[in-house]
């Protein structure tokens, strides 16, 4: 198995009661976000939790159908329980149903990937993700969690949230900026010069800042108090990325996302905190 990543801290519960579910969650978590699927040895090395307590943990989940194990190889995965109640969740997000149609119609007029993400603590989270035509196709999917700071879908969100909000969701990253590729952005200083530029221009871009070969434009989606909720993404491989970006990408770009906030504003079900 590859080297496993760092052993990951334990989350502190924030409400009285919650300890026990934070670290069924945590343990969730790495199962998720960890490349290649672990064994309950591996888990426990990297949740940080005694081994014996992670046994446990992943006998529960696995009875309750949210972890699945394989009978050979012991490798866990996510369960079936699970992607049914995700997949449902995601099926009737209010922000994806209003936004599918305009993310087809970016998707074909670019002829790029596309993406569709919300804001998650540190992260941004893709809830849909249309593939281009082309033959060369990106690594991400839906649910993947990609930092605030290297993407043009984060630093989209961050640029127009109002000084206070920004400075609040600045102060939770972790120092220094974990680099993704050469090109990450490596300190809050740098990354505030970036998001002043995309603030008075409207959107940003990731150049190769998340994923080498990858220069993504981005730009937001407001809710109806005027603020960020989401943000979109238009991909594009740097070897075939087109003459004129401006008309190419962003135009299309901007139009989709002014489409969708117009949506949001006219639909009294889609307030700004129901969005998800």
């Amino acid at each position: 198995m590859p080297e496993l990543p760092p052993v990951a801290t334990p989350p502190t519960a924030q409400v009285a009661g919650t300890a026990a579910f934070s670290k069924f969650m945590h343990v969730l978590q790495l199962v998720a976000d960890t490349p290649q699927a672990m064994t309950v040895a591996e888990l426990g090395k990297l949740s940080g939790y005694p081994r014996p307590t992670v046994y446990r943990m992943v006998g529960a989940l696995v009875a309750e159908g949210l972890l699945a194990e394989h009978p050979a190889t012991g490798k866990l995965t996510l369960g079936p329980r699970l992607i049914q109640l995700a997949s449902r969740s995601w099926g009737r997000s209010e922000l994806r149903l209003a936004a599918v149609e305009h993310l087809k119609h970016l998707r074909d007029v670019t002829g790029e990937t596309v993406h569709l993400a919300v804001p998650s603590g540190q992260h941004m989270v893709y809830i849909e993700k249309l593939e281009s035509p082309s033959a060369v196709q990106m690594n991400s999917r839906i649910g993947t969690s990609v930092s605030l700071y290297s993407t043009a879908v984060g630093k989209a969100y961050l640029s127009m949230l109002d000084d206070a909000a920004r400075q609040a969701a600045l102060d939770t990253l972790p120092q220094p900026f974990a680099r993704h590729t050469p090109n990450t952005v490596q300190d809050l200083a740098a990354l505030g010069h970036q998001l002043e530029q995309a603030r008075q221009r409207g959107w940003a871009v990731d150049d190769e800042e998340n994923e080498l070969g990858i220069y993504c434009f981005g730009a937001p989606i407001f809710g109806q108090n005027g603020m960020p909720v989401a943000a979109i993404s238009v991909s594009t491989l740097r070897f075939r990325q087109k003459a004129d970006p401006q008309s190419a990408y962003v135009a299309p770009l901007l139009e989709a996302c002014r489409a969708i906030t117009q949506r949001i504003a006219e639909t009294p079900a889609l307030s700004a905190t129901d969005v998800l």
